[in-house]
C-alpha cells in the first residue's frame, strides 16, 4: 500500500477496524519495546527479557500478539527460536512516529486521554 492510496474508500468518517488493531498492537508499551529492540536485529525470548525486564511468560504472549499481527517472525535455532521484524514498512512507521513526535513536543505527551500519567493522578483515580 503507498502512502498516497486511501486505507479505505468505503467510508472516510470511520476508521478502518485493521488500522486500529494495528495501531492497539503497537500500544502496548512492552510490544513497542520488542519493535524497537527488533528494529536492531533478531533476538531470542531470554534476550528480550532482559533487554525488557519481564517475565519470560509475559514477553512470549506480546511475541505471540506480535506474531499473529504479522509484525514479526521466528525461526528456529537449536532449542531457542530467533524473533524479526516480518515487515521492513514497519521501520518506516516507527521512524514516522518519532518525526511526527518530535514534531509535536509534549503536546501528545500531555494529552489528558492517552499522555503519561503521574502515579499521583493515577493514584487519585
Amino acid at each position: 500500500m503507498k502512502l498516497t492510496e486511501p486505507v479505505s474508500t468505503a467510508d472516510p468518517c470511520s476508521a478502518p477496524t485493521a488500522a486500529v488493531a494495528l495501531f492497539r498492537s503497537l500500544g502496548d508499551p512492552a510490544r513497542l519495546a520488542i519493535l524497537r529492540r527488533l528494529a536492531e536485529g533478531e533476538v531470542r525470548v531470554t534476550d528480550l527479557v532482559v533487554c525488557i525486564g519481564l517475565a519470560q511468560s509475559t514477553v512470549s504472549a506480546h511475541l505471540s500478539c506480535l506474531r499473529d499481527c504479522g509484525l514479526i517472525t521466528s525461526r528456529p535455532q537449536g532449542r531457542a527460536s530467533l524473533y524479526s521484524l516480518a515487515r521492513p514498512e514497519l521501520l518506516d512507521l516507527l521512524a514516522s512516529a518519532e518525526h511526527l513526535l518530535a514534531a509535536t513536543g509534549e503536546a501528545v505527551d500531555l494529552c489528558p486521554a492517552y499522555g503519561t500519567v503521574s502515579a499521583a493522578e493515577e493514584s487519585a483515580r
